[in-house]
């Protein structure tokens, strides 16, 4: 993703373009007649419309234009800005993978188990599979109670990883939650003489017919009628497929979109440079906790932005690693975190796949809208050479490589120059 960006960006100064009008030119286009190099159809592309939003509601045309007299005005601080889209396809592309399990019991005082394969590791998907849960049978979240991922309760389970730990182990919980759901129904048909379509799950009670119980009193008489109140619920994702040999087939069951606007300085005499401002529209489809997706758009963005301006890896002439500790390794802190952040989950989003409640996946895709400080960068580097040289700034831009890009730009805009005279 970040070399196709770069020729983008380098394309955009050859022809004397907004980057942004090139990378719109290469959208794939929201009629679903698109095909990816291999030969997957994009049905789902809504990035056109996300990058109008966003270009919009962050001002980017005047902003870039203020950006451009600001350097006219200014030698040794130079300003950058970008906006730069993701498309970031969901599920494993080893098939196998893509499956998940769930075991849930209900108690008979109504409360809930729920175990699942997906690992909890701070990106909350543990409370994601528990409100799944919660809303199955309507009840608080408060009575889920989650337990460790063990193998000894769901086993075979696949890593939690391609951002697919919601969807999948979110439709397990629920395939689980819905088979005893659908065992107290048939229990309170058969026992109130009722039809099924009559009982009705509601905020912590069940209306039957034209009269209502708690839950846990339901439950409690199901188990007065030994009504099985456990079960286990097992999800493949489906319509998935990849030859590898061939490079084809359709190895995501669906992508997700975003967009942001970096804005930088940077100081051409020493290369140290700051993240000014950052505006993010993210496609989370029908979230399943906004906060939680929030939480993991800005970790995401900001994970990627030190990973494309501070992390950089280096060995000695041994071949040992040195950068191996926080000490040598620099990852960003809450100091690199830009003054100025501005995201928003984008509110038409609505999965077209068969997700769990049509949501979409949040945790990678937003590393990736971090590609809009790097192309920022960049922007600021060229504008040292009065936009006349495309710079050759590799990735992590760390202020060694932007001061050495720095200088390479003057260097080339002087020949070209000399070359003009």
């Amino acid at each position: 993703m970040i070399g196709i960006e770069r020729v983008i960006d380098e394309i955009a100064v050859a022809l004397g373009m907004d980057p942004l009008d090139v990378r719109k030119a290469n959208f794939y286009p929201a009629d679903g007649s698109g095909v990816t190099p291999y030969h997957m159809t994009v049905t789902d592309s809504v990035i056109a419309e996300i990058v109008n939003e966003l270009e919009k509601s962050a001002d980017y045309r005047a902003r870039r234009q203020a950006v451009r007299a600001f350097n006219a005005e200014h030698r040794i601080l130079k300003k950058g800005i970008a906006l730069t889209p993701v498309k970031f396809g969901i599920s494993f592309t080893t098939t196998h993978l893509n499956q998940a399990g769930a075991l849930v019991h209900v108690y008979k005082d109504g409360s809930v188990h729920l175990n699942h394969g997906g690992t909890e590791m701070g990106q909350g998907l543990f409370v994601k599979v528990a409100q799944v849960v919660a809303e199955e049978f309507q009840i608080d979240i408060e009575h889920v109670k989650i337990t460790a991922t063990t193998t000894g309760k769901v086993p075979n389970t696949s890593a939690t990883a391609a951002s697919s730990g919601s969807d999948m182990n979110g439709m397990a919980a629920r395939n689980a939650a819905r088979t005893i759901k659908d065992r107290l129904i048939a229990f309170v048909a058969d026992t109130y003489k009722v039809p099924a379509e009559q009982v009705v799950f509601l905020p912590g009670r069940v209306r039957i017919g034209n009269e209502e119980i708690g839950f846990a009193e339901l439950v409690g008489q199901a188990y007065l009628n030994r009504v099985s109140l456990s079960s286990t619920g097992f999800y493949a994702t489906p319509g998935i497929h990849y030859d590898r040999d061939k490079a084809r087939g359709r190895p995501f069951f669906y992508f997700a979109y975003g967009a942001a606007v970096s804005e930088v300085v940077i100081d051409t005499l020493t290369g140290e440079n700051r993240v000014l401002r950052v505006d993010i529209l993210h496609d989370a489809g029908k979230s399943l906790n906004p906060a939680v997706d929030m939480g993991q758009i800005e970790g995401g963005f900001i994970q990627g932005m030190g990973w494309l301006t501070t992390e950089e890896l280096w060995w000695d002439d041994a071949g040992r690693l040195q950068t191996h500790a926080p000490s040598t390794y620099k990852i960003p802190t809450a100091n690199d975190r830009p003054d100025d952040m501005r995201m928003a989950i984008w509110e038409k989003g609505e999965n077209r796949s068969q997700t769990i409640y049509r949501s979409k996946a949040v945790g990678e895709p937003p590393l990736m809208l971090a590609i809009s400080v790097l192309s920022a960068l960049t922007d600021a580097v060229a504008a040292a050479g009065d936009y006349k040289a495309f710079p050759v700034l590799d990735a992590p831009a760390t202020p060694e490589r932007l001061l050495m890009a720095v200088e390479d730009v003057r260097a080339r805009a002087a020949t070209i120059a000399g070359q003009g005279a």
